[in-house]
């Protein structure tokens, strides 16, 4: 089954590029200028992903993407930005982006997100595990056998201890005063409860179910985005700060800790 992508970017020649690119890896695009364009477009056609440029003009993509979720629509939204600085891709996730990536950036790294997103967000049975109507004929490397648990479980974090990699429908998760509702996809910290992006309730409840035990970048990257982008990316370090925010607010204490050099952890000290 064929997705459908609407792509909003003014600059002419990105567009046009990746609109072929898209449509040549198997995808229907539906290229627009602007903003207005691409929310007139998102309420017309309800497209399966979303890929947003920041900086257009008129109505920009974070007002896109905060007009979408204001109206309750849970489009996977993957931002396009130009902008490097950390608080600039804060200011992305917390209008309710899903991911984004840094321009200038390789057209096969669009590819591996937007097959992330879909992955997480595809109804079971629907094609396009790894990209859509089968577009390398190979097996999705997150897909379950049918009883809740990706191909990952079972694999080793940073200390050599095993990870739990279940789904996030699997039932009620707590660790420490969190408590972690799969089904409904909330998420409290003692009577608080936490407004989570979709990237962010899935990291958290990750380490929820992995408290004390360390899970490198690579596990992380693999069980969230499905592709390791490598030491040289800061993707999952600007997440993990997000989250915290919303987490480890002033006054509480402290769960989610760094372990220089491996990755991250979910426990109390």
């Amino acid at each position: 089954m064929t997705y459908a992508v609407l792509l909003a970017e003014d600059d002419r020649p990105i567009r046009t590029a990746l609109e072929r690119a898209l449509t040549l890896e198997g995808y229907r695009v539906t290229a627009v200028a602007d903003g207005i364009q691409a929310l007139a477009t998102a309420h017309r056609e309800r497209p399966d992903v979303i890929l947003l440029d920041v900086m257009m003009p008129g109505i920009d993509g974070l007002q896109v993407c905060q007009v979408l979720r204001a109206e309750q629509d849970r489009t996977p939204i993957l931002m396009l930005t130009a902008r490097v600085d950390t608080a600039d891709r804060i200011a992305g996730l917390d209008a309710g982006a899903d991911d984004y990536v840094v321009k200038p950036f390789e057209v096969e790294e669009v590819f591996a997100r937007l097959r992330a997103l879909l992955r997480r967000t595809a109804p079971a049975g629907r094609a396009g595990a790894d990209g859509p109507a089968g577009a390398d004929g190979t097996a999705d490397a997150g897909a379950g056998d049918g009883s809740g648990v990706g191909a990952g479980a079972g694999r080793k974090s940073g200390n050599g201890e095993a990870y739990d990699t279940r789904a996030a429908d699997s039932g009620v998760v707590e660790a420490a005063d969190l408590r972690i509702d799969g089904l409904s996809r909330r998420a409290w910290r003692g009577p608080r409860e936490l407004e989570l992006t979709r990237t962010e309730f899935e990291l958290l409840e990750l380490l929820a179910r992995n408290a004390g035990i360390v899970l490198d970048h690579s596990t992380i990257y693999d069980r969230i985005w499905g592709y390791d982008f490598g030491p040289g990316s800061k993707n999952l370090a600007v997440y993990v700060g997000y989250l915290r925010r919303k987490v480890d607010v002033p006054g509480s204490r402290p769960l989610i800790h760094t372990v220089r050099g491996v990755g991250y952890v979910l426990r109390e000290d």
